[in-house]
Formats: C-alpha cells, structure tokens, sequence
C-alpha cells in the first residue's frame, strides 16, 4: 500500500479543512468529505516528524538563533529543484506566504494604490489588498483550448497608472497552470510596461504533473530583477501549513532594503518550530517523498477528472500542477445555487466556491484532491449520483 493511502482522521483536531466544514458549508464531518482547505490529509516526510521529535526530545524551546542551515537549505532546494541560484543575504522569512503578500503591500506601495491580479486566483490576495487598504484591478484570463491564458493587449488597456504591484501565482491556483518561460517573460514585459513591482507567488512550485517543468520567474526573466520579489515555502510541498513558515525572496538590493525596513517595523520573526521543519524538508529525503507525492497526485488527477467529465455538462479543468481540481458546471445549464446545492447537499462534499477567486470563478467549484485515492473514488461516486439525472 502507498504511504499516501493511509485514511487518517484529522476530525477533532483543529484541522481546519475537516473541524471547520460544517460551520463553512453545512457539511457534517461524520458523513462528508473535506474538499475545500489547500492542506493535504497525508503525513508529512519522516525527515520532518524526525526534526520535530529531536526538539521536543530536547525539551527547551527558547528563541531560535543561527539560521545559516536553514538558508542554505533553501538554497539548496532552489537549486536542486528548480536551477534557480539564491543567495542568502536575498531570503526573508514569512509567517507563510500570504502573510509575505502583506508585508510586500506595506513596503512597496501606499493606501489607495492599485494592485492587479490576473483573475480568477487565490482568494486571500484580493482579501489582504483590500485590507490593507488598497485596490484590487482584476485582469481576466482566457478560456482557450480548456486552459487559461493572459491576453497582455487587453489588460495593457485597463491600466490607469494608478497601479503600483501586479502579483502573479506561478504554478497557477486555481486553473492549475504551469506557465511557460514565454508566457512568464509576457508578464515580466508588462510589469515592466506599466513600471509595476512583479511579486511572483511560487507557493506550488514543486506540486507539478508529469511532462510539465515550472521555472521561477528569475530564472524565466532575470533582467527585470530589480522589480521582482519572489516568494517560496515548504508548507504546500510537505504538508506542513500549520508551520506558517514562507520565504520572501528579494534579489534587489534597494527591494531588499524596503522590504527589511517594513519588516523591523512590524517586529516578525520566524518560529523555531517553522524553521526547524523547513530545513528538515528541504533534503534528499524531502525530495523523494515529493517525488513520490506527486506520482501519487497524478493517479488522484487522473481518476477525478475521468470521474468528473463523465458527468454531462460538467468538465474539469486539464490539471498541470497543484491537487485543485478547478470545475466547471456552465454546461449544465443549472444556477450557481443549483450546482452548488447538489454538490454540498446531495454529493455531501464541502469545496470553495467559485466566486471567491475573482471574476471568471462564477460558474466554478474547487476541489482538492490531495487525499487517500479510496476518498477520491468516493468523492466522484458521490458527483455522479449527485448529477445522475444528466446521464
């Protein structure tokens, strides 16, 4: 049996995705599935609960002091992986990367500036723009042969010049696109058009399909450096969210200043427990495991989507990273209510809804699927039974 497949209860355990299902969507923990929250319900590599029990073993947790192996671990990843160089003087450490997000916002621009994102996306960037106090321009992407793309030359026509950033999420979340070099140097042009700073969430990097390779934006664009922040973590790669431990990675000089400068004023430092964790994972043996985890991904893709598109009127979207499913149910004809009502009353699956992610999430529900395979087949049972009167 693949390590992957072990059904573990997180119920009653704080766990978000699950203890928080029925207050969110109505759907009862006791006979419904978690399909909603960004965490997987796969334990985290050995090497890390090693790590971990190595600290409790020793029994004193006090402030934590010489971070030297923890960026070189980062380094070492970003090198291994991706063949991206980082240097450590470049490595800023987050609590997680939406908490990054934020920061990059109080350094970089003011209240009332504008920020674009290229919608649908993540939910939590239009939520901390808002925040913080700022405006969120949205730049729709395209349907085009089922996945999307940027249409540049309509979105140069929606700038103002009030905007200042533009955050791009590289691998996408939640169309699950790995964008190509050419793509990324289209935006890297664009940022550079509207003299915009590009922050490039890569938080999905390394949760990428079989036959598709992710390139970080610096190495895909690295003459726009001097308006580039990139953002990295462990926690979506190891399950390991509850760290709250992300990386801020700002290869400018003058970026870098801003940004420790903004950071000194809100008095953020790492938690040991974060850093011990990610340093543990970013190893030989935190490698095999993902490799191992995204081949087991990928079974999971491929039984949700042919479950999924045998439902007529319903179609997946063709998954090239991540463990979202981005669902699209336009061609059943049914409202947003309808679709959703079947879904979370009949199917009993709790997922997020489309709107969340923006404009163009309208007529979308997103699942994931980073859960025992057995979950997964109950899950697409479930949708078809659901939609039987489709079929």
């Amino acid at each position: 049996m693949s390590r992957f497949d072990e059904v573990i209860d997180r119920v009653g355990t704080h766990a978000m995705k699950w203890d928080m299902m029925e207050a969110r969507y109505d759907v009862s923990p006791e006979d419904g599935l978690a399909m909603w929250v960004a965490d997987m319900d796969f334990r985290a590599p050995d090497c890390i609960s090693q790590a971990l029990q190595g600290m409790v073993d020793h029994g004193v947790y006090g402030y934590f002091g010489d971070d030297r192996a923890y960026l070189d671990a980062v380094r070492w990843w970003a090198e291994e992986r991706h063949g991206w160089q980082v240097e450590p003087e470049w490595i800023f450490s987050t609590h997680g990367l939406v908490n990054g997000i934020s920061m990059c916002l109080q350094a970089y621009t003011d209240p009332g500036d504008s920020v674009v994102l290229f919608t649908p996306v993540y939910h939590a960037f239009a939520r901390v723009i808002r925040a913080a106090g700022r405006k969120v321009v949205e730049c729709p992407l395209v349907l085009e042969d089922g996945r999307y793309v940027m249409d540049l030359d309509e979105y140069d026509t929606l700038m103002t010049g009030a905007e200042k950033m533009v955050i791009l999420c590289s691998p996408h979340n939640p169309g699950g696109r790995v964008w190509s070099r050419s793509e990324l140097q289209a935006v890297a042009g664009f940022a550079e058009r509207h003299d915009l700073l590009l922050v490039s969430d890569e938080i999905h990097n390394d949760l990428v399909m079989p036959g598709y390779t992710h390139v970080p934006m610096a190495v895909a664009a690295p003459d726009i450096l001097d308006r580039l922040v990139m953002m990295s973590a462990t926690t979506k790669t190891f399950n390991i969210a509850g760290a709250h431990i992300g990386n801020v990675i700002v290869p400018d000089e003058a970026l870098r200043a801003r940004f420790g400068k903004a950071m000194s004023a809100m008095g953020i430092s790492p938690n040991s427990f974060g850093l011990v964790m990610a340093t543990a994972a970013c190893s030989p043996e935190g490698a095999a495991w993902v490799d191992e985890l995204v081949q087991y991904l990928d079974g999971n893709r491929r039984l949700f989507d042919e479950g999924i598109n045998a439902i007529p009127g319903v179609q997946s979207m063709p998954m090239e990273a991540t463990y979202l499913g981005w669902v699209d149910f336009a061609g059943t004809g049914m409202t947003r209510e309808e679709f959703t009502r079947r879904v979370e009353r009949e199917a009993k699956i709790a997922v997020n809804h489309g709107p969340t992610f923006g404009y163009g999430g309208e007529r979308y529900l997103r699942f994931n699927f980073a859960t025992p395979r057995a979950r997964v087949a109950e899950a697409v049972a479930r949708m078809q039974a659901a939609f039987s009167d489709l079929q």
